[in-house]
C-alpha cells in the first residue's frame, strides 16, 4: 500500500496565512563564504570558492518595517477570523493551531515550499519533544516527498540531527535547494558536563561548532508542539539557531505561549468541517444495589420489526466453577432459572425476571423493580471483570464496524492502552514468554464472541477473513524493549541514561510498519487489535484505529482529548486513498467514527471531555454581538470581498434578532440551526449576497452542543429492508423506471461560453488596487488586500507613492500558470482560457499583476458560474444498458436513535427512517401516514447522477396507488423552504445538478418519473397532482 494525499484548501489557507505576513518581501538567495574550520595541522582556513559557499536565508529587508509587518498580520488575522493583535510579540514569531489528526505535518511541509516559492527561503530546522515524534516527522516527510515533487517540481532534502553525522550540518548550509533538519529538543538543551556536541569545537567537524554553521544560514525553525518543547532553557536556546523567523504548529498551545495567531484550525471547526472522525463513547456504570449482590450487565438492547430483546451477562454456575454466561433474552426471562446446570444462584431467587425492555431509553427492568440501562453492571464487580467487560466491549464495537466496512476495503485497528506490561506480557525463567492476565481475557472474549456472532446473507466473505485470523495472532504489544528483547515497562523519561535507546524500540514498529498495519490481507497482516503502554500514547498515530480503550483508572495525569488524539484521522481504503468527504460526501462521519470504551458513565466521560474541548477553543466568542461582526471580512458568491462596518454590522444583528436566530444572550437558538439543517437560514438584506460568509462569522461562536461526543450506545436502531416492501408491485415498478444509468453528452457552443465569459469578467472581477507609499526606504501603509504578493516592491527614493500604474520589481521570480491554473480549476480546454483572456479588456486583465492568487480564484469562480448555466442549455442525458442493483439498499449501515433521529415506519423501504433535519422528519411523517402512497424511500449517498459540475444524490423516491393522483412515480429533492431558492440561497452550481436531474429523470423514464424540488409533502401533492 502507498499512502495517497490530496490537496485539501485548509491546508493551503494555513500556508498563504504566513506567507501573506510577509507579502513585499523579495525573492533572493543570497549566498556566502562558509567556515571552512582548520585541517589538523593547519594554522588558518584556507577557503576554496567551489567547496565552501553557502546558502542562507535571506532578512526580512529594510522596507518591510514592523508597522508593515503588523499591517499584513492584522489583515490575515481579520481574514482568518481571528483577534487582531495590537503589536508584534518577537520578530518574528507566528502560531498555527491545528487539531490533532488534520495533518499538521504535511500543512508545514506545504508552507515551507510556499515560502520558498515566493520569496526564496530554503533552510528550515524542524524542532521536536521527543524521539518519538521526530520518527514520525521524518515518516511524513517520506511518504509525502513524491506527492509535493509532483505539485512543485522540486524534492526537499531532510535529515535528522545526529551528532555522529556531522558532514550532514555542512551539506545542510551549502546546498541550494530546501534543506530540513529534524531535531529532538534533547539533542541541544543540555548545559555544563551534560553540553551537547552541537555547542562543542569539534575535531572530527574542523574545530568548528556545529551550531555556529547552523546558525550562518539564518534558518526558518518549525515548534512542532511547542507546549512540549519550549521550556524557559530551551526557548533561550532556540535563539543560538539564529531564526529568521519562527512557526509554531500545534492543537494545544499553552494559552501564555500564543504569539501572533495566523491561521487557527481548532477541534471543533475540524470537526464542524467534517476532517476528523466523529467521537463516540460506550460507557460503563458501576451501580450498587441494595437488592442484590448479583452480577448483572447489560451490555445492550437489541431494535427490530420483532419485539425488542436485551444482551445481558450475569454470573453461571458451570461443572467447572463460576464464570460469566452472555444471553439474549426477551421478556419474561428468569434469571435464576439460567444461573446453573445443577444447582441455581441464590442471588437471582428475588425477582430477577425481565419485565420490560424499552428501546427509547435502552433500559431492561426486573419484576424486583431494579431497572439497568445499556453499560450499567451492578453487583460484586472487581477491577478485573470490568476492565473484562471494557475488552468484550472493545471487541464487539470493532467486529461492527469492521463488519460494516469491509466491503469498502477498509481495515478496522482497535487500541488498549494499559499500565503494566506484565498484565499483557510475562516471561517464565527460561525467558519464554506467555500471556498476561489482560491477554488471556482477550482470546477468551474474542473467541466466545465469533462463536455465538450470527451470520448474514451477505456475508460469507467477511466470515472467511475472521476464519483466517486466530485469536492469538490477531493481537499484538508495542511496548519498549530491553537488551532481550522483552517488553518492558519503561519509557522516556524513566531512565535519562536509557531514554533514547528505549523510546526509539518502542516506536520503530509502529513508525516504520503504519502501511503493513493497514494491509487487510490476513496473511501478511493479521493484527487488528493492539496494546501498548499508556504513556507511549504521544507516538502513536494510525489513521485506521477506529476503537480506543483505556485499560486503566482514569487518573488527572491523562487528559481525555489526549486519549482520543489517537484516532481522530480519517481512515484510508486498501488503496491508501484518505475516506473523506471528496470520497463519502454525507457519509463521512457515519464511516469515521471513533468509538472510545470508557471506563466511567458516557456523561461522566463526555462532560470531562467537553470541559478540555471548552478550555481548548477559549478563543472563540461565547455569545453573538454586533461586535463580532464589525470590521470581519466577508465575501459574497462571486468571490468580491467587503469589510463589515459598524452599521452593516448592527443591520446582521439586528435581523438575527428578529428571525429568532439569538436567544436574549446571544445564544444561537434551536430555530438557527433548524434552519441551517434545513438550508433556510436568512441574513440582512445588505448582506444578503455574503450569507455563506455570515454563517461562517456565526459558526465561530462556541456552541457545547457541536461539541458533544456521541453516545455509542444511543444508536439502537439499524435499519432493515422490508423484504415485502421490496417486492411490491409498485417498489418494482418505480425501481425498474428510476434504476437505470445514464451518460450525459454537453454539446454548448465554446465561442458562446466564452464570450459570456468574458462579458461576466468584464462586469464583475475586481481585485483592489495596490497603493503603497515608501519613505527613505520604509513603506508606511499598504491598504489593498494582499499586498504585494507578486514581488512588487520599495524604492529608496525619499518620498514617493505607487499605485498600480508604477510597478517597481525587485527580482522577483514568483511565476504563475495563469493558463494552467485556470484549466485546472474551470475543466476548459487551454484554447478555451486563451480565448477568455485574450478577450477581457485590457485594464481588467493588468488586475493579475497585482494580485495573482485572487484573481485566478475570482476569474475561475466567474467562469465556472458561466459554464454551469451553459451545460444547463446544453446537456442531453443517454440511457445506458447498466442499472443500479437493489444491493444499494443494503450494503450500507444506517444507524439511528429511536425518537432522537430514528423513527419507526410503515410505508418506507426499511423498517424505520432516519432523518437529518426536522424538514425531512416531517416530511417522511407525512409520506408515512398518508394512504394514497404506496411505497417511498430516502435513496441512499450510493444512488447518484454524474453531472458535470459533480455526482449529485436526490433525496426521495416516491410510488403513489394507481388512481390516486395523476404522476404515480416521483423522486423529490427537499429544501427548507423554496424561498430559499429563490433568494440565491443555492449555488450556480447546486442549481446546475438540479436542472441536470431534471434532464436525467425525463430520458430514462420517458416522462413517466417527475422530479421536483419540494420543501413540504403539500408542495408535493400540488406537483404530482398537475
Amino acid at each position: 500500500m502507498k499512502l495517497q494525499f490530496k490537496h485539501q484548501k485548509f491546508q493551503a489557507d494555513a500556508a498563504k496565512a504566513v506567507v501573506d505576513v510577509f507579502a513585499g518581501q523579495p525573492y533572493l538567495t543570497p549566498t556566502y563564504m562558509m567556515d571552512r574550520g582548520l585541517e589538523e595541522g593547519e594554522q588558518q582556513a584556507i577557503a576554496t570558492m567551489d567547496d565552501f559557499t553557502g546558502w542562507r536565508n535571506e532578512r526580512i529587508v529594510p522596507e518591510l518595517s514592523d508597522k508593515l509587518i503588523l499591517e499584513h498580520l492584522q489583515k490575515v488575522q481579520r481574514t482568518n477570523q481571528i483577534k487582531p493583535s495590537e503589536r508584534l510579540e518577537g520578530r518574528y514569531n507566528l502560531t498555527i493551531e491545528m487539531e490533532t489528526g488534520v495533518g499538521k505535518t504535511y500543512t508545514y511541509i506545504k508552507t515551507m515550499y510556499e515560502l520558498n516559492k515566493h520569496y526564496g527561503w530554503s533552510k528550515f530546522i524542524v524542532v521536536v519533544p521527543s524521539i518519538a515524534i521526530r520518527e514520525g516527522v521524518y515518516k511524513s516527510f517520506q511518504v509525502t516527498q513524491e506527492h509535493f515533487a509532483e505539485e512543485y517540481g522540486k524534492k526537499i532534502r531532510f535529515f535528522i540531527y545526529n551528532s555522529a553525522q556531522l558532514t550532514e550540518i555542512d551539506r545542510f548550509a551549502s546546498d541550494s535547494s530546501i534543506n530540513v533538519m529534524i531535531i529532538n529538543s534533547q539533542a541541544f538543551n543540555a548545559k555544563g558536563k551534560d553540553a551537547r556536541r552541537i555547542y562543542m569545537k569539534l575535531d572530527e567537524f574542523r574545530s568548528r561548532r556545529p551550531i555556529d554553521i547552523i546558525a550562518k544560514t539564518n534558518p526558518i525553525l518549525i515548534i512542532d508542539e511547542p507546549q512540549s518543547v519550549e521550556g524557559k532553557q530551551t526557548k533561550e536556546r532556540l535563539k543560538e539557531f539564529n531564526p529568521l523567523l519562527t512557526l509554531r504548529y500545534s492543537a494545544t498551545h499553552k494559552a501564555d505561549s500564543i504569539y501572533n495567531m495566523v491561521y487557527r484550525l481548532d477541534a471543533m471547526e475540524a470537526y464542524n468541517k467534517r476532517l476528523v472522525k466523529k467521537i463516540a463513547v460506550k460507557g460503563i456504570t458501576e451501580s450498587g444495589s441494595t437488592a442484590t449482590e448479583g452480577f448483572v450487565y447489560l451490555e445492550s438492547i437489541n431494535l427490530s420489526k420483532a419485539d425488542p430483546t436485551a444482551t445481558i451477562q450475569f454470573d453461571y454456575i458451570g461443572a467447572k466453577g463460576l464464570r460469566k454466561k452472555t444471553a439474549t433474552v426477551g421478556i419474561g426471562y428468569n434469571l435464576y432459572d439460567n444461573s446453573g446446570e445443577s444447582g441455581k444462584l441464590d442471588e437471582y431467587k428475588e425477582g430477577f425476571v425481565v419485565k420490560s425492555i424499552d428501546g427509547r431509553d435502552n433500559s431492561v427492568e426486573f419484576l424486583n423493580g431494579i431497572k439497568i440501562f445499556a453499560g450499567d453492571v451492578i453487583g460484586k464487580v472487581s477491577e478485573d471483570q470490568l476492565r473484562r467487560i471494557q475488552i468484550r466491549e472493545t471487541i464487539l464495537s470493532h467486529l461492527e464496524r469492521e463488519r460494516q466496512l469491509f466491503h469498502k476495503g477498509i481495515k478496522v485497528l482497535s487500541l488498549f492502552f494499559i499500565d503494566e506490561v506484565a498484565k499483557y506480557k510475562q516471561y517464565d525463567e527460561a525467558g519464554h514468554p506467555f500471556n498476561g492476565i489482560y491477554a488471556d481475557m482477550f482470546e477468551e472474549e474474542y473467541n466466545d464472541i465469533l462463536s455465538s456472532m450470527q451470520r448474514e446473507i451477505g456475508d460469507e466473505d467477511y466470515i472467511r477473513y475472521l476464519d483466517a485470523i486466530s485469536a492469538h495472532n490477531t493481537h499484538a504489544g508495542y511496548f519498549s524493549v530491553d537488551k532481550k528483547g522483552h517488553y518492558v515497562d519503561q519509557v522516556a523519561g524513566d531512565n535519562k541514561k536509557e531514554q533514547t535507546s528505549n523510546d526509539i524500540d518502542a516506536y520503530d514498529l509502529i513508525m516504520k510498519n503504519k502501511e503493513l498495519l493497514l494491509d487487510r490481507d490476513p496473511k501478511k497482516s493479521p493484527v487488528r487489535f493492539i496494546f501498548s503502554h499508556s504513556a507511549l500514547r504521544e507516538g502513536w498515530d494510525n489513521p485506521n484505529v477506529f476503537q480506543i480503550c483505556t485499560l486503566k483508572q482514569s487518573s488527572s495525569e491523562v487528559r481525555k482529548r489526549q486519549e482520543v488524539g489517537r484516532g481522530l484521522r480519517l481512515c484510508v481504503n486498501q488503496d491508501g486513498e484518505r475516506m473523506d468527504a471528496n470520497v463519502l460526501g454525507n457519509d463521512v462521519q457515519s464511516i469515521n467514527v471513533l468509538t472510545v470504551i470508557a471506563s466511567e458513565s458516557y456523561d461522566s466521560f463526555a462532560k470531562g471531555l467537553q470541559t478540555e474541548l471548552a478550555d481548548a477553543v477559549a478563543g472563540r466568542p461565547v455569545s453573538v454581538t454586533a461586535d463580532l461582526f464589525k470590521s470581519k471580512v466577508i465575501v459574497d458568491a462571486r468571490g468580491n470581498e467587503q469589510v463589515v462596518d459598524g452599521d452593516t454590522a448592527q443591520a446582521i444583528f439586528f435581523d438575527l434578532i428578529v428571525n429568532g436566530y439569538i436567544d436574549k444572550k446571544g445564544a444561537l437558538t434551536d430555530k438557527y440551526y433548524a434552519d441551517k439543517a434545513n438550508g433556510a437560514i436568512q441574513v440582512a438584506d445588505e448582506v444578503a449576497d455574503s450569507r455563506d460568509a455570515v454563517i461562517k462569522i456565526l459558526d465561530s461562536v462556541y456552541d457545547s452542543r457541536a461539541m458533544q461526543p456521541e453516545n455509542a450506545r444511543d444508536k439502537n436502531v439499524e435499519l432493515q429492508v422490508d423484504p415485502d416492501k421490496l417486492a411490491m408491485p409498485e417498489f418494482k415498478a418505480l425501481w425498474k423506471r428510476i434504476s437505470p444509468k445514464s451518460v450525459y453528452v454537453v454539446d454548448f457552443d465554446t465561442d458562446e461560453l466564452v464570450n459570456k465569459a468574458i462579458a461576466s469578467i468584464n462586469r464583475n472581477l475586481h481585485v483592489p488596487k495596490i497603493f503603497f507609499k515608501v519613505e527613505t526606504g520604509a513603506m508606511d501603509e499598504i491598504k489593498s488586500k494582499d499586498s504585494l504578493l507578486d514581488g512588487s516592491a520599495f524604492s529608496k527614493s525619499k518620498s514617493s507613492t505607487y499605485d498600480s500604474s508604477k510597478q517597481i520589481r525587485v527580482g522577483s521570480s514568483v511565476k504563475y500558470d495563469l493558463i494552467g491554473k485556470l484549466v485546472g480549476e474551470t475543466g476548459l480546454t487551454r484554447k478555451a482560457v486563451v480565448a477568455i483572456l485574450t478577450g477581457i479588456e485590457k485594464s481588467v486583465f493588468e488586475q493579475f499583476k497585482f494580485n495573482p492568487e485572487e484573481f485566478i480564484i475570482k476569474a475561475a469562480a466567474l467562469i465556472n458560474d458561466e459554464k454551469a448555466t451553459a451545460i444547463i442549455q446544453h446537456i442531453t442525458y443517454n440511457v445506458l444498458d447498466e442499472h443500479y442493483d437493489t444491493d444499494i439498499f443494503t450494503e450500507p449501515t444506517i444507524k439511528g436513535k429511536l425518537g432522537t433521529n430514528a423513527m419507526k415506519a410503515q410505508r418506507h423501504l426499511y423498517d424505520h427512517i432516519v432523518y437529518d433535519s426536522t424538514n425531512e422528519r416531517d416530511f417522511a411523517t407525512d409520506l408515512d401516514t398518508n394512504t394514497d402512497v404506496a411505497v417511498y424511500v430516502k435513496l441512499p449517498d450510493s444512488f447518484y447522477i454524474a453531472t458535470p459540475v459533480g455526482h449529485y444524490n436526490p433525496d426521495w423516491a416516491i410510488a403513489f396507488y394507481e388512481g390516486s393522483v395523476k404522476h404515480i412515480y416521483f423522486v423529490a429533492e427537499t429544501k427548507g423552504t423554496l424561498d430559499s431558492m429563490h433568494f440565491n440561497h443555492i449555488t450556480p452550481v447546486e442549481q446546475a445538478k438540479i436542472d441536470c436531474a431534471r434532464v436525467h429523470f425525463k430520458a430514462i423514464s420517458d416522462g413517466n418519473v417527475v422530479y421536483d424540488v419540494v420543501d413540504s409533502y403539500q408542495t408535493l401533492l400540488e406537483k404530482v397532482m398537475k
